[in-house]
């Protein structure tokens, strides 16, 4: 007894899965047709194609030898990982029309190669980071790298946050590498891997060329980044990536105002040049607290953004 009603509820709820399919069929509209349609359709969203790299690339006006099997994988993986995560590849692509134009003439200025801004961008993806080991700003400078090239770094003012005078000083590191390696490619490796790791693993593999030395993961990776960030900036359109112009970041005009003592309450100075304290500080990171501590009268630029472009916002009382 038992057991037969058990198969007639079985049969009851096949023939009401059958009547439910044909009403929703008959509702939304599927057919076998249509169904398939949207299989075929689905299969083509998610399709991922494998990319084709360019047949040649340099970096600063050197060949990279991509005929070389383990140069060409190489480029190959970092284009893929850059390409394939899309969104962090459009935001990279728009920040960088924001700071380009600010970095580009101080490398002109050091006869820096224009290609060392992809650098930058690799280091920081042009965000104020601090690295695990304390590296720091748009070029992730050490303390004791920064202070050997001209920068102030204490709890008040670290000007390894100030975009332009970071550019300069990693200029002058770089220019010191390309002297000493005579390749630039080996400087931006260097830039990673310090000089002396460099010209270390150059003795210990008796190789200069940076394609044929074996280096630690990071480094060996690092040009192949930079190389990558080049390609898919420059060509972005060809690898599947439609940016509207107006959605670029773009530079915000400020007025320098120079300072040559101490200020108490930096609130209070965002206030008198009509900004926030938030906007004071997003345009002048290297301020590291809320006062400026200025007992030698050092003379210092703060950057004051247009206040049309940012202004205050002020709290609207309910009536």
């Amino acid at each position: 007894m038992g057991k037969n009603n058990s198969k007639k509820n079985i049969v009851f709820l096949g023939v009401s899965a059958l009547i439910g399919a044909s009403i929703l069929i008959s509702a939304f509209g599927f057919t076998e047709a249509s169904v398939e349609d949207e299989k075929v359709n689905q299969k083509a969203i998610t399709k991922v194609t494998s990319l084709d790299l360019p047949e040649q690339i340099n970096f600063a006006g050197e060949d990279v030898p991509l005929e070389d099997p383990d140069v060409f994988e190489r480029l190959d993986r970092e284009l893929l990982v850059n390409t394939y995560w899309q969104s962090n590849a459009i935001m990279l692509i728009k920040r960088s029309q924001k700071y380009f134009p600010i970095i580009e003439p101080i490398l002109e200025e050091y006869g820096i190669p224009d290609d060392f801004k992809y650098l930058a961008l690799a280091e920081s993806g042009f965000l104020q980071v601090v690295s695990p080991a304390g590296a720091t700003g748009f070029w992730q400078l050490m303390k004791g790298t920064a202070k050997d090239y001209g920068l102030e770094v204490n709890a008040n003012v670290d000007e390894r946050y100030h975009i332009e005078l970071s550019t300069h000083a990693a200029c002058k590191y770089l220019q010191k590498s390309k002297d000493k390696f005579g390749s630039w490619t080996l400087a931006a490796a260097a830039y990673n891997a310090g000089n002396t790791g460099i010209s270390r693993q150059q003795k210990r593999q008796e190789v200069e060329n940076y394609y044929d030395l074996l280096l630690v993961e990071e480094t060996s990776r690092y040009v192949f980044r930079i190389l990558a960030l080049k390609e898919l900036y420059t060509n972005y359109e060809n690898y599947g990536f439609a940016i509207d112009s107006n959605h670029f970041y773009k530079p915000i005009k400020t007025t320098p105002v120079i300072v040559d003592s101490a200020i108490e309450n930096l609130a209070d100075f965002a206030k008198e040049n009509a900004i926030s304290y938030k906007t004071l500080k997003r345009y002048n990171p290297w301020l590291r607290d809320n006062s400026l501590i200025n007992n030698s009268g050092k003379i210092y630029t703060i950057q004051i953004p247009e206040p049309s472009q940012y202004p205050i916002h002020t709290n609207v009382e309910e009536n």
